[in-house]
């Protein structure tokens, strides 16, 4: 059984369609990756399937349960971090899982282990006796996800969670995500590409409200791969004017600057490997890197999103 099942799911807000018809499975533990534009629709599927928001019309099931008919027995099943998490900034995290695990009706010693193990987890263990207040954003947004899962819920719901972290957190964050890997379906919602191919293990893209795609990772790079080319010099001149003659030829569909360097997308990539250093020579181009590139989920999505007319 799926852990989240979604069918033909609608939200409108007067003349507004935040969902338009989305569909959506997701397996048991899983770590899905939700990926859209901002305004995609991505946080009110997320509040809709935390029942946070009441959908229009659709079919929405969590953890066995039917979302949209009894949202009321949602609370031991799942558990939310918002982009934005409150806390009572006095409190310690020890306190404030504790009060938590106390709401949901753990017992004194369930609480205690359960606090001491999710401590561990996010590794708070020597910030476990200080105030909230003073901590950073990346430390709230760990704490967060402990307070997520003091119930053990079965699905655990993240949205933008690592969206205005400093490198250092974000590397935390998403560390700490992945470490929960089979322990219980996580579904995240990010607008950045990069967080979803670092840690997820299916993707599914949306726009409009609407789901362009759900696949595995690898299987959607693999399905949406166009073959590519990464090429560098010192002499951006002399780089940007080979480019420009690359462009006249007929198995080069673009060439885009990328870094310093220059992406070219081939439609022949046996072509391209005969012509592109040789060619290069003959310009009196130097090149710094020549590589065959892996397609990315930015490839992917710029494919998906830009093909639809939403970019």
């Amino acid at each position: 059984m799926s852990s989240v099942h979604v069918e033909a799911l609608k939200k409108t807000y007067g003349a507004v369609h935040a969902l338009d018809g989305l569909d959506m499975e997701v397996a048991p533990g899983t770590i899905f990756g939700f990926l859209g534009p901002n305004g995609a629709g991505k946080t009110t599927t997320l509040r809709i399937l935390t029942g946070l928001a009441r959908a229009t019309s659709g079919v929405a099931q969590v953890a066995g349960l039917d979302v949209l008919k009894d949202p009321g027995k949602l609370s031991h099943h799942i558990g939310h971090l918002p982009e934005e998490p409150a806390f009572y900034g006095w409190m310690t995290p020890r306190d404030f899982l504790d009060y938590l695990g106390r709401l949901y009706g753990l017992s004194s010693s369930e609480r205690l282990s359960r606090t001491r193990e999710l401590l561990a987890l996010v590794g708070m263990e020597d910030a476990s006796k200080r105030r909230i207040a003073g901590f950073s954003r990346g430390m709230r947004q760990r704490l967060g996800v402990a307070a997520a899962l003091i119930h053990h819920p079965e699905v655990l719901s993240l949205d933008e969670p690592a969206s205005a972290l400093d490198p250092s957190g974000r590397k935390e964050v998403l560390d700490l995500i992945g470490n929960l890997r089979g322990q219980c379906t996580v579904l995240m919602s990010t607008h950045i590409l990069a967080d979803v191919e670092r840690v997820c293990d299916v993707v599914g893209i949306i726009a409009k409200g609407r789901m362009l795609v759900q696949s595995g990772r690898e299987a959607l790079l693999e399905r949406y791969a166009i073959p590519a080319f990464e090429v560098e010099a010192d002499d951006q001149a002399a780089l940007s004017g080979w480019a420009e003659d690359l462009r006249r030829l007929p198995w080069v569909i673009s060439i885009a600057p990328r870094n310093g360097a220059f992406r070219i997308t081939v439609r022949d990539v046996q072509s391209a490997k005969q012509a592109l250093l040789r060619l290069a020579v003959n310009s009196g181009v130097v090149l710094n890197r020549y590589e065959e590139v892996r397609p990315s989920l930015e490839d992917v999505f710029l494919q998906l999103v830009g093909s639809e007319g939403l970019a």
